[in-house]
């Protein structure tokens, strides 16, 4: 009897030598590109305002909003049923929610004493996020392997583009990560959603990093325009955040319905539940109110 031939490894498909090819051309634009260095004013934040003793506050405190995501996130995960998404897409969204929470930590240490050390180790954080949000991308829209291998050079490529802006001061390498990982989403986001994958709105987190980078830039602008009660850089935190609401909005339709409500149909939006109409709902019983009263005669 011949002996079972084993299946050759494929090659990549064409998504997947499109994603590497660009994927060279920005590794070539990082080491071959024009020194590019941070700006003379960077640490100097519009909102320097002290509140309960904690420095530039707002700054400090808006953190909170990617602390809470990334909590959220995880939570979910944890009771997310086992096969209700691949095992690629839920590491890498454990990935990134979890890179929510270093974000929050890495980016409150910095902005409570702005300094080179602590904006190195603010961007060391960012770099976590960038790795579970791309690599998912690439997993939806292309494979599972893409995802795995994006996740992994962006893990690696930021966090050597980090360093070296913290070491030689050219930060050109970290700002093609960011830019040219988020042109890397936009062109993710036209391609058709893979069958299986996590349903998630790719334009929707583009969507919101753009309004963040808008706050970014009209940090002094922004504070002006709200008469000193809030800077663009908070604002810049808060938006950033809510680029996990689309992860968090895709992982919601996987999340089980409480028990005793009826039979669960899966043929909703993005595979979502929803509970049959066909039998009623049933009241949950409460025993206080079958407690039989007394009567006179009882009495």
């Amino acid at each position: 009897m011949p002996l079972p031939i084993p299946p050759r490894a494929t090659g990549p498909s064409r998504l997947e030598a499109a994603l590497l090819l660009a994927a060279g051309a920005l590794l070539a634009l990082a080491v071959f590109g024009p020194v590019l260095h941070d700006s003379a004013h960077q640490h100097g934040f519009a909102d320097q305002r002290t509140l309960l003793g904690i420095p530039c506050a707002l700054d400090v405190l808006s953190n909170l909003a990617f602390a809470m995501a990334g909590a959220l996130g995880l939570a979910w995960l944890a009771r997310l049923p086992s096969g209700a998404v691949d095992g690629v897409s839920r590491a890498l969204a454990g990935l990134f929610f979890a890179g929510l929470v270093c974000t929050a930590a890495g980016s409150a240490f910095y902005h409570w004493r702005p300094s080179d050390f602590g904006l190195m180790w603010d961007r060391l954080g960012m770099v976590l996020p960038f790795a579970g949000l791309l690599g998912l991308a690439a997993a939806g829209r292309v494979s599972q392997r893409a995802g795995i291998a994006t996740a992994g050079a962006v893990l690696l490529g930021g966090t050597l583009a980090v360093l070296w802006g913290a070491l030689s001061g050219n930060v050109l390498p970290w700002a093609v990560v960011q830019l040219g990982g988020m042109l890397v989403v936009l062109a993710l986001a036209m391609l058709p959603r893979r069958g299986g994958a996590l349903a998630l709105h790719l334009g929707a987190v583009i969507a919101f990093y753009g309004v963040a980078k808008l706050f970014e830039a009209a940090d002094h602008a922004v504070l002006e325009a709200t008469g000193q009660w809030v800077s663009g850089h908070s604002l810049k935190h808060l938006a950033a955040a809510a680029a996990a609401l689309p992860v968090l909005s895709a992982l919601a339709g996987l999340l089980p319905r409480n028990a005793g409500h009826g039979p669960v149909a899966t043929t909703g939006q993005n595979g979502a539940q929803h509970r049959s109409a066909s039998r009623p709902i049933n009241a949950p019983e409460m025993p206080f109110l079958q407690t039989k009263m007394p009567t006179r005669r009882d009495a």
